[in-house]
């Protein structure tokens, strides 16, 4: 296939606004690629290159030669040609790199241009784009786009779900599984304002789970290896040595446990969030050697549920089966606080208990449910005690008076999962510590895709957890709403863009409040 077609795709895609024309033209694009270049050609159209690291940055991106006047690459030629830029390395890598980089961009026309840029940047991920892509393999496969969804969430790799769908079919889709060691797209909670609300969700009776104020782990254990996993399947095994220890003492020998891993204080409360995030991120358990640097606290794992014990695979089990194998496999000390309710009243108590042990909320899980991969519905809900969304920072502007030097105020969006864009619901600067404005001055920079002197134009990549009081009308906006006294919770890392809160939701909490209420 001629990568010019590919990029031709990519173009109409985000210019068409219908979900059914994109999944159409995707899927008449994943019809005409050749099997070799179906895993890079999948990759393309969902804007994300096969090759996870290129060694490329922006800076490579701005000394291009002039575009080919007539294209000639095709997608697999790209791909070898990206392919042999992500493995220079050693003395001279950096020129070897801009050469090879050269020479790719030199037979690529103005529009194919755009698009590797786009590719090699990130610019061209988009929220529904994964979505879009699994019914557009469904619908090219012709088969059940369930199925495509399914193993999709199973093993998380869009290019593995693409081959064995339009090389195999259904067959070789229901030969992707559960494999140990190899990370699945975590089950998430959706939100109700109350327990009442919740209960009646999930229905009577529900078991009530903490919800802790940590980071969401997944640890995969065969035999004496040991892998973990962060909520976007990044492994941090080599970060977390403490919880590598709590798994390989545990008496299976193969199992898959989905839990959170947090900091906690001599008394056993939790720590603030930003100690278990820091720990998280660093190697081991200091922060640098240099004048005394204060010890990172050990993270502790707790356990929630089971995936996979001894060969046995317990997703489509229902809640209180997995639980109770947990209960049999771990000790009580790893098992997450919980408890069976049947009424509002009783579950009142078990949020007010959580709350009271300094952690988030709670959540209330349908004990019928079976482990719904990679979904957020009614058999998990979560409650906390304030109204929260996960939203991505679109722009940030630059401070004035004592932020003066820093980028300070931040322009929040919600995902819009119609258009795979976000839609700007206000700004805040607070609840911004001199510590988060170093922090955040720095990150943006480096996602910084325009500056106009006063306004940082980023790529939409970061998510931020913003507490605020209600939502009202705003035509100032293009959602029509806006946040009431929006402030900044915390940054997490542990979620992608892909993850934020939809526009949908903002707009489902409560009745908007009338504009200066």
């Amino acid at each position: 296939m001629q990568f010019s077609d590919l990029a031709a795709t990519s173009a109409a895609v985000t210019a068409v606004s219908g979900r059914k024309a994109k999944i159409d033209l995707l899927a008449d694009a994943l019809r005409r690629l050749d099997p070799g270049e179906i895993a890079p050609g999948s990759a393309y159209l969902a804007g994300e290159l096969r090759q996870r690291q290129t060694g490329v940055g922006y800076a490579s991106l701005r000394d291009l030669p002039p575009p080919a006047a007539a294209p000639s690459l095709t997608v697999a030629e790209v791909d070898a040609r990206i392919a042999e830029i992500s493995v220079v390395s050693g003395a001279g890598s950096q020129a070897r790199r801009r050469e090879l980089l050269s020479a790719l961009f030199g037979r690529a026309t103005a529009d194919e241009q755009r698009h590797l840029v786009g590719l090699f940047g990130g610019e061209l991920r988009q929220g529904a784009q994964a979505g879009l892509l699994a019914d557009a393999i469904g619908r090219a496969a012709e088969v059940p786009v369930t199925a495509v969804r399914r193993a999709l969430l199973l093993c998380g790799d869009l290019k593995q779900v693409a081959v064995a769908a339009l090389a195999g079919g259904a067959p070789a889709l229901a030969g992707i599984s559960l494999r140990v060691g190899t990370p699945l797209s975590p089950m998430l909670a959706s939100s109700a304002p109350d327990v009442g609300a919740a209960l009646e969700a999930t229905g009577s009776p529900a078991t009530v789970d903490v919800k802790l104020d940590g980071i969401r782990i997944q640890v995969h254990r065969s035999g004496d290896d040991v892998a973990v996993f962060t909520r976007s399947l990044d492994d941090i095994t080599a970060r977390l040595p403490e919880v590598v220890a709590a798994a390989r003492a545990l008496p299976a020998g193969d199992i898959v446990l989905d839990g959170e891993a947090m900091a906690l204080d001599a008394a056993g409360r939790p720590r603030p969030f930003q100690e278990t995030s820091s720990r998280a991120a660093t190697r081991g358990a200091r922060r640098g050697a240099k004048n005394g640097a204060a010890e990172l606290p050990a993270l502790v794992p707790f356990f929630f549920d089971v995936l996979h014990i001894d060969g046995t695979d317990l997703l489509d089990e229902p809640g209180r089966v997995r639980w109770a194998a947990l209960a049999d496999a771990l000790p009580a000390g790893l098992i997450v606080g919980r408890r069976t309710v049947e009424t509002p009243e009783q579950a009142q108590e078990a949020f007010a208990a959580a709350l009271a042990a300094g952690q988030e909320g709670v959540v209330i899980k349908a004990q019928e449910s079976a482990y719904d991969v990679g979904r957020r519905g009614a058999a998990w809900v979560k409650v906390k005690p304030r109204h929260t969304l996960d939203l991505v920072v679109l722009a940030v502007e630059w401070g004035h008076g004592r932020r003066k030097g820093w980028l300070s105020n931040l322009h929040l969006g919600a995902r819009d999962p119609r258009t795979g864009g976000f839609v700007m619901l206000g700004k805040t600067f607070k609840g911004l510590t001199d510590e988060l404005l170093r922090w955040q001055t720095e990150r943006f920079k480096e996602l910084a895709v325009d500056d106009s002197g006063w306004v940082v134009t980023v790529r939409p990549e970061q998510v931020v957890e913003i507490a605020f009081d209600g939502v009202q009308t705003s035509p100032r906006y293009p959602g029509g709403v806006a946040l009431r006294f929006a402030r900044v919770l915390r940054y997490r890392d542990d979620k992608r863009a892909e993850e934020a809160d939809t526009i949908d939701t903002v707009k489902a909490i409560g009745t908007p409040a009338p504009p200066d209420a």
